[in-house]
């Protein structure tokens, strides 16, 4: 990360409301990877925050390193890495934006299967760049700090430096998983030789054509016809566009009609004589075949006569012809196949070997047409190759590189499973005091480590439980350079203070192996905070923040690693999400992440918070309005009464069913628990001066 550091003077400190409170003004901080967005870095004179006696919240000790909220992980590639499409396609990462269909991966039962996803959100960085090698010839240029999984979990690309903790990451004979990218493969384009190539296979391996005379009274009539019927359109359009380009045009007509086996079937066709003769001219073999002309050819016979069922990729003929073609193509594509005997109708099979890895090598060099037979969800993720790390190269430059954000927490990069960012860098939101306008400033106490363990040390330090998480989120995005964190959870371990956190970060998992250490000493619990789990409103509601599949991977990485996991199921937004279908949604996923405990409760909209969120209501759902201003009316910042406990007998039977031993907010008595402070933490609040929509932080000191 290029951090370009700049002194402020005491008038532009000045101008800065609340850092003459910190000990120490060290410097102000700008990088293009967060872009809009300064990072105050002070000297704190404290790090412990003690609850006032006269306040609601249940618990009396806080550690909040930063002031103002980053949220989002620090991965990207470089803009050329392919990524799997889910039509089966690969495009460059700098191609994708948000709301493109790719390829992810989920665990199901005991495999790892390839998914649809969303990319929910792209944008560029610039960063260090390493090349990592693997054995199969498949390179990868990223950051030092992207993850990619390996067979023994999701590694970084380097590890850990400046002395902090070291964290998993790459080291040669680790293997990757997935199908890998190989060595170089030619990228079927669109050049006339590929044209050429195309038009051979498809037309040479299903059409008519016909030259026929026949006698018509004194004149000998004759006839030239083309034809060439498909179902599926995709291989039918390009035959006919390529076919135009080279001046011949055709015609359009059903074939067949659909029956209860066979799909109903089009065709395009010509009578002109001239364009009969220009189409046999295009599809003769020619004497010097060029690589393009065999990837043309690959996929024009695999869209006319291939077949991808159960894994296995055929391609079918009895034209001893076509055969030696298509095993000239696949020589040139460089896969291994076997061609298999004759059938009694005298078709012969050509079978392509190597799994996976192999069929995906055909799609990308012959670039076939017809979606539905490069199609690989639900295939599950077996690694037919070797993706053995051989090499990882520091380049020495900085470069431009993209991040995105998936529905599924990863993506397919040049054949491997790459782990994606999880929040947009220039969609973050800050939670600062009322009346300071943080709206891209964050304040970060650099040196709160060292004075948390001043403080520990105290004599008078009692050992009571400290909460983390509910003024600002302590693994949002900063904390991915910062590293804050780390020596936070040291000193609390090693002073034998119990500790909270409460996060909707999904860089938590980066600690998990600290967390497990230090609950071997202290009370340790975690919880994860999840509003809203429907994707659309998710994105108009909390822009910037990671997706709720992604924070319930979290869940379950934590669960895995032995924790109790609560999800606080709040803020539940009147009329958008207490439907009994949307609660249900949400738990039955909050279960299936291996979360222990729900903690529920209804939105709040403190005084201040309320007109933004109106404002975001009005343009959003404007239906919505009059019902919220009679539930919230005047400076009232909780829903009434009535609403909770209507919501709480549509909530408990749920948490009945799903058994997650759930509770309302209402239900935690003061100062129960640290683990319960978040409980009562959910505000609403909303970024000023842009169109993002509303973001949902903890934060007591903003409630009431």
């Amino acid at each position: 990360m290029r951090w370009q550091g700049q002194q402020l003077d005491a008038t532009d400190a000045a101008a800065l409301p609340g850092l003459e409170s910190y000990g120490g003004f060290v410097r102000s901080v700008t990088t293009p990877e967060f872009a809009g967005m300064t990072f105050h870095e002070v000297m704190a004179k404290s790090a412990l925050n003690h609850v006032p006696s006269v306040s609601a919240m249940p618990f009396d000790w806080t550690v909040n390193p930063y002031r103002g909220c980053s949220h989002a992980c620090s991965y990207c590639l470089a803009p050329d890495t392919l990524v799997l499409k889910s039509d089966g396609r690969q495009v460059p990462i700098s191609s994708l934006t948000p709301g493109d269909q790719i390829i992810g991966t989920q665990e199901s039962g005991a495999y790892r299967r390839y998914v649809p996803t969303t990319v929910r959100a792209a944008w560029r960085t610039r960063k260090r760049a390493y090349r990592v090698t693997l054995a199969d010839g498949t390179e990868l240029v990223a950051s030092g700090d992207h993850r990619f999984l390996t067979e023994r979990g999701w590694k970084y690309v380097i590890g850990a430096s400046g002395g902090v903790p070291q964290r998993p990451h790459l080291t040669l004979n680790n293997r990757l998983l997935g199908f890998g990218a190989g060595s170089a493969v030619s990228v079927a384009s669109e050049t006339t030789d590929y044209q050429s190539g195309y038009l051979s296979g498809m037309i040479r391996g299903d059409r008519m054509i016909l030259h026929k005379a026949y006698a018509d009274g004194r004149r000998t009539r004759r006839i030239h016809r083309f034809r060439l019927a498909l179902a599926d359109e995709e291989a039918l359009d390009r035959t006919r566009q390529y076919l135009a380009s080279s001046g011949v045009v055709t015609h359009t007509r059903p074939f067949s009609a659909a029956t209860p086996h066979r799909r109903e079937m089009t065709a395009i066709h010509t009578a002109r004589a001239s364009d009969v003769t220009t189409i046999e001219a295009i599809i003769a073999e020619p004497v010097a075949r060029t690589t393009d002309w065999h990837a043309g050819f690959l996929g024009g016979i695999f869209d006319a006569e291939g077949s991808c069922s159960r894994g296995i990729l055929r391609i079918s003929n009895k034209d001893e012809d076509i055969i030696r073609l298509t095993c000239e193509a696949l020589d040139a594509c460089g896969v291994t196949y076997v061609v298999e005997p004759p059938r009694p109708n005298g078709v012969r099979a050509i079978r392509v070997t190597g799994g996976l890895p192999a069929r995906q090598r055909v799609f990308t060099f012959g670039d076939p047409a017809i979606t539905r037979k490069r199609l690989i969800a639900g295939t599950a993720v077996k690694t037919a190759v070797d993706l053995r790390i051989v090499t990882i190269e520091d380049l020495g430059v900085e470069i431009d590189m993209v991040d995105i954000t998936t529905g599924t927490g990863d993506f397919i990069a040049n054949g491997v499973i790459s782990h994606n960012c999880f929040a947009r860098g220039t969609h973050e939101y800050l939670e600062l005091d009322a009346g300071h306008d943080f709206d891209s400033q964050i304040v970060v106490k650099v040196n709160v480590a060292d004075v948390l363990r001043r403080e520990l040390a105290k004599p008078a330090w009692r050992r009571e439980t400290v909460a983390l998480g509910t003024n600002t989120d302590p693994y949002q995005r900063a904390e991915g350079r910062y590293r804050l964190m780390p020596e936070i959870i040291g000193a609390l371990t090693d002073s034998g203070t119990p500790f909270s956190l409460l996060t909707k970060g999904t860089l938590l998992r980066r600690d998990l192996p600290l967390l497990q250490e230090a609950s071997a000493s202290v009370e340790v619990s975690l919880a994860m905070s999840i509003a809203v789990f429907d994707d659309t409103l998710q994105k108009l509601v909390e822009p910037g923040t990671p997706s709720a599949a992604a924070r319930l991977e979290t869940v379950r990485a934590a669960t895995a690693a032995g924790f109790r996991v609560t999800v606080f199921l709040m803020p539940i937004l009147p009329h958008l999400t207490d439907s009994i279908a949307a609660l249900d949604h949400a738990l039955s996923r909050i279960k299936d992440a291996g979360a222990a405990r729900v903690v529920f409760g209804a939105l709040h909209l403190r005084p201040g918070a309320k007109q933004w969120f109106l404002q975001w209501l009005e343009r959003e759902h404007p239906e919505l309005v009059s019902s919220y201003r009679g539930l919230y009316p005047g400076v009232t910042a909780t829903a009434p009464k009535a609403y909770r406990v209507w919501l709480a007998k549509r909530v408990r039977p749920l948490l009945r069913v799903y058994r997650l031993n759930g509770e309302a907010e209402d239900d935690a008595p003061p100062r129960a628990t640290a683990a319960g402070a978040a409980a009562r933490a959910a505000v609403v609040t909303t970024t000023r001066g842009r169109r993002a929509g509303v973001a949902f932080a903890a934060d007591p000191g903003r409630l009431f």
